[in-house]
């Protein structure tokens, strides 16, 4: 198949991991490509993502660098053929690279699990409340620009609410349940919000009260999406110059003791939505 063009974040994650299975096979790019029977610019294009490729192609790869991992090769073969046109593509000339990926990543995790300490959960912000947020930004957006990104956070709950709605966990400290952007009545629609989402089935919220001892991460906000195979799970930190999106099994590992140290550190969901109720009282 011809290139892609500029790959998407789920065809440079197929890439990725095609890649780590050519080195765990002990097989340099020129090596590979001898036993493929193709030029080592088509191996270097088929890892960056450049290159669309078949599942019938995938397989093929995956059986010459010797993969008995067939949960792991089913899983990669998903995320073949060209790039889909999903909703997002609309922001493509709109909006940085990184949020489109971010939206992306969201509609094709089989599970989500964030932790916030300062903002509330991206995927459960009400657009007044997005708004408020973003007026904040450094340096600053215009008018348009935060209209721009507003619509797409409020798109990207498409995830939660419609279909079946993705699994979703959400650990939330108390500070960002009392930051106050945008005013009171801004922030009591927020909460109400909230508590609103954290009856739905699939969506949980625990609160990290303050007075809880100790405090596992940095406090910026940790994303895990979790992919149909434990290995192809992403972690996104959401930093000031952009997200970050990590897929190195070292690194998985760490953020997902994390949030699970944080989870631990959580009320449970009857007792954070009584906290949620008496912060919203007090404004």
């Amino acid at each position: 198949m011809p290139p892609t063009g500029t790959p998407t974040l789920r065809q440079r994650r197929m890439g990725t991991e095609l890649r780590k299975l050519r080195e765990r096979a002990g097989l340099t790019v020129t090596g590979a490509a001898t036993l493929l029977g193709v030029n080592q610019g088509r191996v270097s294009m088929i890892e960056t993502g450049r290159s669309a490729l078949s599942a019938d192609r995938v397989r093929a790869l995956t059986r010459s660098y010797d993969c008995a991992d067939e949960q792991l090769v089913d899983a990669i073969t998903t995320m073949t053929g060209r790039r889909v046109r999903g909703w997002w593509e609309e922001y493509r000339d709109i909006l940085p690279s990184d949020l489109l990926d971010l939206a992306e990543l969201e509609h094709h995790a089989t599970a989500l699990r964030v932790a916030v300490t300062i903002h509330m959960p991206g995927l459960l912000q009400t657009a007044e409340h997005a708004r408020a947020v973003m007026r904040e930004a450094v340096p600053p957006l215009r008018s348009y620009e935060i209209e721009h990104r507003v619509s797409h956070r409020v798109k990207r709950q498409s995830v939660l609410f419609q279909g079946i709605g993705t699994p979703y966990t959400a650990i939330v400290h108390e500070a960002a349940l009392r930051m106050g952007f945008g005013g009171p009545e801004t922030s009591r629609a927020q909460l109400a919000y909230l508590m609103e989402a954290s009856e739905q089935p699939k969506i949980s919220v625990r609160v990290i009260p303050f007075g809880e001892a100790g405090f596992p991460a940095s406090g910026q906000p940790i994303t895990c999406a979790a992919g149909p195979v434990p290995g192809l799970d992403t972690v996104v930190l959401d930093t000031d110059h952009g997200c970050e999106f990590l897929d190195g099994q070292t690194q998985l590992e760490r953020y997902r003791s994390v949030l699970d140290r944080m989870e631990s550190r959580a009320l449970p969901e009857s007792k954070s939505r009584d906290l949620i109720q008496r912060i919203t009282q007090d404004l």
